[in-house]
């Protein structure tokens, strides 16, 4: 059937309806005519005519029928009764408000005889039953209820009250710039609510759902009914991995400090994020920020060395110096080790002995290789924005031994290297993520090979136990690598102070700016947090 918009108005708002497909009333009666007539000549938006059909038409008949549209309509001609010396015609109007969604109403037409015929006694309830002078029909878009965010227990994490890293993490929602509409397209207009960063940009329209409309009966701009609400689809709730307890016991471990500092902790088992902490907040430096994991990449390069054969046993030198490429590196503090087990000098940070290995046993592409099996170089999609790490290209066997012990162009975020942990602690490397996987990217596990599991498992405890962090109080079966990773310039340049480890099924990562050893700073924030847990 044909469709053609008319355009009726009341008061300032308008309901434009469409007549198509009238049900023909039985018999060829004048008043049966004129129902025909005149729902005709309102589905062609032909007021002349509909006004020449109406028994002394009102002032306002055509301000009525005029203005902006605000959807089609098809109308079904019902049965004609006698009332008050004239006729009822009911007739019900099915409005398209949008793409397959429809309003349905009833209404009717009084019909009376004037000048020796039949004619419309026309008013405003002629449009619609609740319409009268001063009241209008007005078409309103509005969105659902933006869905939750969740922690993984199902406790909100979206609301005004979330705290700190949370809501860095949730993100903000905001009405949508011309630059968000061109971005997101159908439906959004500029004004809509929309997520600006976090969560809520990355899950806009699973969050968002879809925006319906709703006809509201309306006197001097107020509200009196909703008379329909059509169309739209309500959001989906997101459920993060986020554990609020391991979250406070983060933040809890980072209260005191007052330097730049981020906590990341991961399942192991699964990649999923259970705590990001970052003091202060403003700058997401656990997801975003770049730094030189410095001894903390002593996990991989140990791993490339247990791959290519040697073992925690293995007896290596440790000098207080030793010179490559021309270069002379030295250990923290200039400790001279002698010959030791690879698990003591895994344990006592030796830098001489892996920036000697990394370049004599290992090479650049071996050691790029092993790096890239703990996600080194792998676009990371946790759900919200977050940095690769970085394995640059040496140029010398310089900048090699560097970055055999996490120095030169070597970076990583403290997400990074929290999914170095987990790998140690989980046997494989796992896309760490803030959502269920099947809402992301597909990312590639890598299982490492048992021989470097069990190997690491054995040197990385020995930290805590005999090594760098020994002093630190921490509590039983945690496996760990301190960091210190110089930045600047200087004979003595300043260092970022790392720890990264495991405790079960929980991998996690701590970096505080500028704080120096790895053991200093960083270790006991992650001591605090573990005990935290408990």
């Amino acid at each position: 059937m044909g469709r053609r918009a008319v355009r009726i108005t009341a008061g300032v708002a308008a309901l434009a309806l469409v007549a198509g497909g009238v049900w023909y009333l039985n018999g060829d009666a004048p008043e049966r005519r004129l129902v025909e007539d005149y729902l005709a000549a309102w589905e062609r938006n032909d007021v002349k005519a509909m006004k020449a059909l109406v028994a002394a038409p009102p002032a306002g008949f055509d301000r009525w029928h005029r203005d902006s549209a605000i959807g089609r309509a098809d109308y079904e001609a019902g049965d004609l009764r006698e009332k008050d010396g004239g006729y009822e015609a009911r007739f019900t109007a099915r409005v398209a408000l949008a793409e397959g969604a429809d309003w349905t109403y009833e209404g009717r037409l009084r019909l009376v005889e004037s000048d020796g015929s039949w004619k419309v006694r026309w008013s405003p309830a002629a449009i619609h039953p609740d319409l009268r002078e001063g009241r209008a029909l007005r078409l309103r878009r509005s969105w659902p209820e933006r869905a939750a965010v969740t922690a993984a227990d199902g406790t909100r994490i979206d609301t005004e009250d979330t705290y700190g890293s949370v809501k860095q993490l949730v993100g903000a929602v905001a009405p949508a710039t011309a630059e968000d509409v061109k971005r997101l397209g159908a439906p959004y207009r500029a004004g809509d609510p929309v997520g600006t960063d976090g969560l809520q940009r990355t899950f806009e329209r699973r969050l968002a759902g879809r925006p319906g409309l709703r006809v509201e009966l309306t006197e001097g701009g107020r509200t009196l009914s909703t008379l329909a609400r059509v169309g739209g689809a309500p959001g989906k709730a997101l459920r993060t991995s986020v554990d609020l307890a391991a979250q406070k016991a983060g933040a809890d471990a980072l209260r005191d400090e007052k330097r730049n500092a981020s906590l990341v902790a991961v399942k192991a088992s699964t990649g999923e994020i259970k705590a990001v902490v970052n003091k202060p907040g403003g700058f997401n430096r656990a997801l975003m920020g770049h730094y030189p994991p410095g001894s903390t990449f002593k996990v991989v390069t140990a791993s490339a060395l247990v791959a290519d054969g040697l073992s925690p046993a293995t007896r290596v030198a440790c000098p207080a110096r030793q010179t490559i490429g021309g270069f002379e590196f030295h250990n923290a503090g200039y400790k001279d080790y002698g010959t030791l087990p690879l698990r003591d000098a895994f344990a006592h940070s030796c830098n001489t002995t892996f920036g000697d290995l990394g370049v004599e046993r290992l090479g650049e592409k071996r050691l790029r290789e092993v790096a890239e099996s703990f996600g080194f170089g792998s676009p990371l999609n946790p759900g919200v924005p977050a940095v690769r790490a970085r394995f640059p290209s040496t140029g010398s066997e310089t900048e090699l031994a560097s970055a055999a012990f996490g120095q030169g162009k070597v970076l990583a975020s403290p997400l990074n290297m929290a999914t170095v942990a987990a790998a140690i602690a989980g046997g494989a490397w796992r896309p760490p993520r803030l959502v269920d996987a099947a809402l992301l990217p597909g990312g590639e596990v890598r299982k490492l090979e048992p021989g470097i599991v069990r190997a690491l498992r054995q040197l990385m405890p020995a930290v805590v136990s005999d090594g760098t962090a020994n002093a630190v109080d921490f509590p039983a079966g945690v496996g760990g690598k301190t960091g210190t990773a110089e930045f600047g310039e200087g004979e003595e340049p300043p260092a970022h102070s790392w720890f990264i480890g495991y405790k079960g099924d929980l991998a996690f990562a701590v970096i505080v700016e500028g704080a120096g050893e790895g053991a200093a700073a960083a270790a006991p924030i992650a001591a605090e947090f573990l005990r935290g847990l408990s």
